[in-house]
């Protein structure tokens, strides 16, 4: 039987055979212009018979599936190097790779699975299935934060293929605007921390605090010290004892959680590591603990807020010796819980222990300043097993992003954002202990945790519910919540109502919005010993480029 005849064969009833023929003629050479392939009416016909006797549109359809696009090779390349390796077809090969035993014997005919999408209907479905979500206002804290993505940092990097298939530096000196934008991050995080060495990141909060642990371990064995236990504070956030006690029993390190206030540090605990603020949302001094961990050389670590250390003092003041963190809320959206990037900083001379990599300033063959990556013979591709450093671990694109949040608003921006936060905090809790509620902690950034029985915290959650907010919930009754940058008056007012129980604050309705607008962003619930008093970003890249003309134009010249 002809081609033309299998081709006449599988057409339509009622449609005549030369206008398949013609349809077929157009159809293939469409196919074969688009692949970039001569034209080759015949062998179309031969491959595509059976489909093509339904006409154009549904060569046309099949031609625009989204696995085309996705999966490279064609069929006929696959064919092509199945033949050269002695294969008559991809099947045949995988028949011949994969022993029998761990093959996937599944029915896999358009009967049972459904047909494939072209991309514009399987985004399409995608955004179907996407408006079904019962989409909810996150105010649990631990860590993750609303934030706003300046639409010029959206654009321009984030969505930038320039930008966005960067992953970590292998050959990093040719791209000396990556190395620039990682400098500036690394520059933010020092002057926020107070430490001076920070690396280009790492993957996330819990994961760095597990990398200060075993930094901690490791600078202990260099005293030839014994010490094996490393204390944790209860109210660091939970996923990061978790993360830290999985990495722990990996290495024999014994964990020690328990509250800061009864910590006494001795010749058994080689670390400490502490959250500051806390999880609660709680700010208190760490100079009478971290001096005490001094006078027994135990190694201090803490886990912290960027945006706070915008009012908060730093860890470097109080003399800690490794600071760690999230550095999402300086522009990275949720993203359903990550990536993010982590930082990780330190003191000058536990450089060589910090993971990570390192970007320097140095000079080239021309006397020209020039960036690099430092200290590379602490990473794997060198020391190999004796490496501390595994260049992998790190976040770079984000890394760059929450360095160009920062680069974008300034010192004075930043602080402003802080403040609005810290001053939105102070209103709701105005309102709530004026209403007769108990905060656990006083002294806060953005995060307040008041005490409830659990039949109140009952009442609350449902509350929240019908108001479309999400909440944290403690075992114990306490509800916390956590305010952020896209925080507004208008939630901290819904946020009242839904603690108090009022539809709009009931008969105190004149007194409390009285009380809770009676505090300005200028003055803060927090004493003055915890606010920080020295100047940050001072480096003139944080103090140029605040307008997106100049602010694209420096993205541009990296």
């Amino acid at each position: 039987m002809s081609n033309d005849q299998r081709v006449h064969q599988t057409s339509k009833p009622g449609m005549a055979g030369p206008q398949i023929s013609k349809n077929v003629s157009s159809a293939c050479k469409t196919i074969d212009v688009a692949l970039g392939k001569k034209e080759d009416v015949k062998t179309c016909r031969v491959v595509t018979g059976s489909l093509l006797g339904e006409g154009v549109e549904a060569v046309q359809e099949k031609y625009h599936e989204f696995w085309r696009r996705h999966i490279g090779p064609s069929v006929e390349q696959q064919m092509e190097m199945a033949q050269l390796l002695g294969f008559e077809s991809l099947d045949a090969l995988t028949d011949a790779a994969l022993p029998n035993a761990i093959q996937l014997r599944a029915d896999f005919r358009s009967e049972v699975f459904p047909h494939a999408l072209s991309e514009q209907a399987a985004l399409q479905r995608m955004k179907r299935l996407a408006d079904s979500n019962v989409v909810q206002r996150s105010l649990i804290g631990m860590g993750y934060y609303g934030t706003y993505t300046p639409t010029v940092i959206l654009r321009n990097i984030l969505e930038n293929p320039g930008w966005y298939t960067q992953y970590t530096p292998y050959q990093p000196e040719i791209s000396q605007g990556r190395l620039e934008a990682l400098l500036n991050y690394q520059t933010l995080v020092s002057d926020l921390t107070g430490l001076p060495i920070v690396n280009a990141s790492l993957l996330d909060e819990g994961t760095a605090i597990a990398e200060a642990m075993t930094m901690c371990f490791g600078l202990r064995n260099k005293r030839g010290v014994e010490a094996n236990v490393y204390f944790v504070a209860e109210d660091l956030h939970p996923q990061s004892i978790g993360v830290v006690a999985t990495r722990a029993a990996a290495v024999g390190i014994e964990i020690e959680v328990g509250a800061v206030a009864s910590f006494i540090p001795s010749e058994k605990y080689f670390g400490a590591c502490f959250q500051y603020p806390n999880t609660e949302g709680g700010v208190y001094s760490l100079d009478d603990i971290v001096g005490r961990c001094k006078s027994h050389e135990v190694y201090t670590v803490v886990a912290t807020d960027l945006l706070a250390l915008v009012l908060l003092q730093s860890p470097g003041a109080f003399g800690v010796d490794v600071a760690v963190g999230s550095a999402q809320r300086f522009g990275v959206p949720l993203g359903f819980g990550g990536p993010h990037a982590a930082f990780m900083a330190t003191r000058d001379e536990y450089k060589r222990s910090i993971p990570g990599r390192l970007v320097g300033v140095s000079k080239d063959s021309t006397g020209k300043r020039a960036l690099r990556l430092s200290l590379q013979t602490r990473e794997q591709h060198i020391r190999r097993e004796k490496a501390t450093s595994n260049i992998c671990t790190a976040q770079v694109l984000l890394a760059i992003m929450a360095g160009m949040y920062a680069v974008y608003h300034g010192p004075q921006g930043l602080k402003q954002i802080a403040l609005r936060i810290h001053g939105l905090a102070s209103k709701l809790a105005l309102g709530l202990v004026n209403a007769g509620c108990v905060l656990v902690s006083r002294e806060f950034f953005d995060t307040i945790t008041i005490r409830f029985s659990l039949p109140e915290q009952e009442q609350v959650r449902a509350r929240a519910k019908r108001a479309g907010l999400l909440l944290r919930y403690f075992e114990d009754g306490r509800v916390g919540i956590s305010l952020d940058e896209c925080s507004t008056e208008t939630e901290v007012e819904q946020l009242l109502q839904v603690c108090l129980g009022t539809d709009s604050f009931g008969g105190q309705d004149t007194e409390l919005r009285a009380t809770s607008g009676s505090l300005s962003f200028d003055k803060l619930s927090l004493s003055s010993n915890f606010c920080r008093t020295d100047e940050i970003l001072r480096s003139a890249v944080f103090n140029l480029y605040h307008s997106e003309t100049e602010f694209l134009r420096y993205v541009k010249r990296l």
